[in-house]
């Protein structure tokens, strides 16, 4: 296998409507009138384990073969990647050990362990548990299941883009968040192949600009350590095989601050009357922000990627929220 494409996606389609749900395409009315635009939210946040990431871990480990099995699966996540191989091992009667960073909202980590999974806590950020899953690796004849850097799991998480265009074909745009680019690649990959006219736009949190460094400068660089309240894509190094993918197939990738991932998160739970995660919260904060991508489109479809939020982390989400609302009063 030398590359992402659609017949890739569509097998994965076919495989996955067995094991995942078919998630709404929901829009919202309030959303609508103040974007001037027609917005469709697509709802991962109510995939089984909370997040679209189950899609590309079960594509993955069904592709496995039996000899992989047998060795147990290993990978790293800083949460949701988890749930999704813990739960798609469990399905294949498969062990798994997952390397998470300590910092990972305990909602998460105790998710992953109801999976059975053996999850073992390390370092601030993704690249700390990385990091640590490959020093395993070396020492221990076991399978990975990568995050992000696989065609498989590129493929399985491109299905978004398939359900998407069928639930709402004239979409002219859709805006998803960027972590390691897993996502953001499949979905480009399938639906550029169905609908060349429409445009891709990837979402980082300024915090973790690292793909978008990456295809400015041409070079994959691993950034500082930081922190972000979108800890589901803050991924200090992007990935080489979605690198090259989203380097051709995506229009353009934007960043959003911390005070503007906020704001999102709290607009979607007192309009939209749904939780999401920060990584969720993306896509429409870049609507937000970024006006600019919207001029020439009408119908914008939004990935709203995961629910998976630590409520121990919600004062603070509104504390940063507060302060961007004070700020606009001065």
């Amino acid at each position: 296998m030398e590359e992402l494409n659609l017949e890739m996606i569509q097998d994965a389609w076919e495989y996955l409507q067995q094991i995942t749900h078919r998630t709404d395409l929901t829009t919202s009315k309030t959303t609508n009138e103040r974007l001037g635009k027609e917005v469709f939210f697509k709802m991962e946040n109510m995939q089984k384990t909370g997040s679209f990431k189950l899609r590309g871990s079960s594509y993955k480990i069904h592709k496995l073969t039996p000899e992989e099995l047998a060795k147990g699966v290993v990978s790293s996540s800083a949460g949701n990647h988890a749930q999704g191989v813990a739960m798609a091992a469990s399905t294949a009667g498969v062990k798994a050990k997952i390397f998470m960073p300590e910092t990972s909202p305990k909602a998460k980590v105790e998710a992953a362990e109801g999976y059975k999974a053996e999850v073992v806590l390390v370092g601030e950020t993704y690249s700390d548990a990385g990091d640590a899953a490959e020093a395993y690796l070396k020492e221990h004849d076991v399978t990975y299941v990568h995050p992000y850097d696989d065609y498989y799991v590129m493929a399985g998480q491109g299905t978004i883009a398939l359900e998407m265009l069928e639930q709402e074909p004239d979409l002219d745009m859709i805006i998803a968040p960027l972590g390691g680019g897993g996502l953001l690649s499949g979905i480009a990959v399938a639906a550029k192949s169905i609908k060349p006219s429409i445009k891709v736009i990837g979402v980082e949190a300024a915090a973790f600009p690292s793909m978008k460094e990456a295809v400015e400068t041409g070079e994959l660089k691993r950034l500082p350590s930081n922190e972000s309240i979108a800890e589901g894509i803050s991924v200090r190094e992007p990935g080489q095989k979605t690198y090259q993918v989203i380097k051709e197939y995506v229009d353009e990738i934007v960043t959003v601050t911390e005070e503007e991932i906020a704001e999102a998160i709290i607009w979607m739970l007192e309009r939209n009357k749904t939780l999401v995660e920060g990584a969720g919260a993306t896509p429409l904060a870049a609507c937000f922000s970024h006006p600019e991508l919207l001029e020439s489109v009408n119908k914008i479809g939004l990935v709203v990627s995961g629910g998976n939020i630590d409520l121990s982390s919600m004062p603070r989400v509104q504390d940063i929220a507060r302060g961007i609302k004070k700020a606009v009063k001065k």
